[in-house]
C-alpha cells in the first residue's frame, strides 16, 4: 500500500509541475482537488470540504466577509499564496481564518504556494510549522501531511516542540537514572 501511495504522490507531483504555474486565483481549486486525489480521496470536496469557504471577519477588523481557500471541517484549513509567496508573512491571515471557524475548528492550518505546504497544529504550538513538506519530495516526506490519507492516520512532523521537549526530558531522566545507579 505505501508503494502504491508514493506513487500517486509521484504522480501527483509531476502533473503540478507540468501544469501548475502558480496563479493562486486560477488554480488553486484545481491544485488542491488533484492533490485530495493523489491522498486517495475521489476530490477535495467529496470528503466533505468547502473551497472558497466564507469567513465572517470581526467588526474591529471592519466587518464584512472573507473567503478562505479550503476548508474541511474538523480536519484542515488550506490557504493557497502564489508560487515563490514567502508563507511566513501569512501566518496572520490563516490565524485569523483559524480563529473564526468555530464550531468544529480545523485540527490543522496549511499554508501552501504550491512549492510547500507549511502545517499548522495551533492547538500544539502557536508561532511556528510543525512540519514542512515540499512538492518536489512529497513522495518520500508525506509525513505532515499524513491526515489527509483516508482514515487521517497521526501526521509525522519534524518541528514539534512538545514531543522534541518530551523526548529530551526522557533522555535527562534516564541519564540522571545512570548516574544516580
Amino acid at each position: 500500500m505505501a508503494d502504491s501511495r508514493s506513487e500517486k504522490l509521484a504522480a501527483f507531483t509531476a502533473w503540478a509541475q507540468a501544469h501548475i504555474t502558480g496563479d493562486e486565483k486560477g488554480q488553486a481549486q484545481i491544485f488542491l482537488d488533484r492533490l485530495f486525489q493523489a491522498f486517495g480521496h475521489p476530490g477535495s470536496l467529496d470528503v466533505g470540504g468547502e473551497a472558497e469557504c466564507r469567513i465572517r471577519k470581526s467588526n474591529d477588523d471592519g466587518g464584512g466577509t472573507s473567503f478562505a481557500d479550503y476548508v474541511w471541517k474538523p480536519v484542515v484549513l488550506i490557504e493557497m499564496k502564489k508560487r515563490g509567496a514567502v508563507l511566513s508573512r501569512h501566518y496572520r491571515q490563516a490565524f485569523d481564518y483559524w480563529t473564526r471557524l468555530v464550531p468544529g475548528r480545523p485540527r490543522y492550518v496549511v499554508l501552501c504556494n504550491f512549492d510547500e505546504f507549511h502545517v499548522y497544529d495551533f492547538d500544539a504550538q502557536m508561532d511556528s510549522p510543525v512540519g514542512i513538506a515540499k512538492l518536489d519530495t512529497l513522495a518520500e516526506h508525506c509525513g505532515p501531511l499524513a491526515f489527509l490519507f483516508p482514515g487521517q492516520p497521526k501526521p509525522v512532523f519534524d518541528n514539534e516542540h512538545v514531543a522534541v521537549t518530551l523526548e529530551a526530558a526522557d533522555c535527562l531522566a534516564e541519564c540522571w537514572r545512570d548516574i544516580r545507579n
